[in-house]
């Protein structure tokens, strides 16, 4: 599959039971970062069980462009040789980020504090999406940034010559923003400070530590405030990335609702900013149970075991749980369908800027399906018709979002009659062997242009 190639329809049909074990690709957020903070650290630094999907591949190839030497071993082995913070060269060519928000946004910090100029482009999908949420906190610290209309990519970066440290409140909860900063903070003097009103994924915090850097966070009226010494020397590192919870929720959500399922899903990272979705799947009712429990590399791991579970609930979703699933949400709506009741999901606002509007995707879709939605610019609601009872057989539109159309795909393996995506091309971006591993299962997933 190519998330930048000709579109792939693909359709999901009502299936057996999914029995097996389902060996998950890495973690994306730790992939990221693990190559980044490679790249901005001296020595070389070993990376085991990277994702290989296109989004974390774009992010090799950017370090490359920008003076590390990052070596595919095979087998998900991987070296980056690093240029130390501030080390960074002024790329020849313009970086190419793909379908992935968190690479260009991660990279575009990496880079804010170093004297060099650098262009961003990406697919149809990232060219939409809006960079000012980063740009305009780069640019505290001395950063240019010149783009198209609404600060969207193409975009040229111009790094501060003389940066200074900055104090910021993200105004929203996002961990892209947070770890732009933090990530241009390496290279400038004295203490750059991110306040967080609402935690979101602490990977940065905890790889920065790892990598050397000092840095605290502390819990205060203000918020969660997190203060970074500039100019460190990073220490090359060797690291374990562990399967990501964002692509173990297919294979979970898929068991959940298909009958007789019984789907393990080994070395599962249990992060508690990244575990959201698994407390509420148990709160609606959910049949999970964690296997194995261990900590890796500073990260809590498990294995997670998902069971068939007929008898699921429609909940309200508390707000503050939002930034620990937000990327769950489109396939978490899948299961709210095949619940019995209401599933309310509040203060969700950034589904409307990720890869695409996921709110309005996901509505348009279940609607077309069968199934109620509500929706508000913050809000949705997801009125469940019990398990059995959802219709499906029609195609809906994956806007260029892999979690779309991964999500549809979960969907029609318990629809009453098969769900097709227009294009399931991007999947690639982030689960390159989605269909491999759900077949294995026993889904039956088919290209329709095979």
């Amino acid at each position: 599959m190519s998330g930048h190639g000709t579109p792939i329809p693909m359709t999901s049909r009502p299936c057996c039971p999914l029995m097996g074990e389902a060996n998950v690709p890495g973690d994306k957020s730790i992939s990221h970062r693990s190559l980044i903070l490679g790249a901005l650290s001296v020595g070389e630094t070993r990376v085991t069980g990277l994702l290989e999907g296109e989004d974390v591949l774009d992010t090799a190839k950017a370090m490359r462009a920008f003076g590390a030497t990052v070596t595919d071993h095979g087998g998900g082995e991987w070296s980056v040789q690093g240029v130390g913070v501030g080390g960074f060269a002024e790329p020849e060519n313009v970086i190419d980020c793909g379908n992935s928000g968190t690479g260009v946004r991660l990279i575009m910090g990496a880079m804010a504090t170093s004297p060099i100029t650098a262009t961003f482009t990406g697919d149809a999908s990232l060219n939409s999406r809006p960079m000012g949420r980063v740009t305009d906190p780069l640019a505290l610290f001395g950063t240019q940034a010149v783009g198209r209309q609404g600060g969207r990519l193409p975009m040229t970066l111009v790094g501060a010559a003389d940066p200074v440290p900055v104090r910021y409140v993200v105004p929203v909860p996002s961990a892209q923003v947070k770890s732009a900063v933090l990530l241009a903070g390496l290279n400038a003097p004295g203490q750059t400070v991110v306040i967080e009103k609402e935690a979101t994924r602490d990977h940065t915090e905890r790889m920065l530590q790892g990598f050397g850097a000092t840095l605290t966070v502390e819990e205060t009226d203000e918020g969660r405030v997190i203060t970074l010494d500039g100019q460190p020397e990073l220490k090359a590192q060797t690291i374990v990335v562990p399967r990501d919870p964002s692509s173990a929720a297919f294979p979970v959500c898929a068991a959940i609702i298909t009958p007789g399922s019984d789907v393990l899903v080994p070395n599962i990272g249990l992060n508690p900013t990244r575990a959201g979705l698994f407390t509420t799947l148990k709160e609606m009712g959910a049949d999970l149970t964690y296997e194995n429990m261990r900590e890796e590399g500073g990260e809590p791991v498990a294995d997670l075991r998902a069971k068939f579970s007929p008898n699921l609930k429609g909940i309200a979703v508390p707000p503050a749980r939002a930034a620990s699933m937000i990327d769950e949400y489109p396939v978490l709506s899948v299961v709210a369908a095949f619940a019995e009741g209401v599933t309310d999901m509040q203060g969700v606002k950034e589904l409307r800027v990720k890869e695409s509007d996921r709110i309005d995707a996901m509505a348009k879709g279940l609607r077309a399906a069968g199934v109620q939605v509500d929706e508000g610019d913050d809000w949705w609601k997801v009125t469940g018709l019990g398990h059995g009872n959802v219709p499906g057989g029609v195609t809906v539109a994956s806007v260029l979002d892999h979690r779309i159309a991964m999500s549809f795909m979960v969907m029609g393996m318990a629809t009453q009659k098969p769900m097709t995506v227009d294009d399931g091309s991007p999947i690639a971006t982030s689960f390159p062997i989605f269909e491999t591993l759900m077949g294995n299962l026993g889904a039956q997933l088919v290209r329709d242009n095979a």
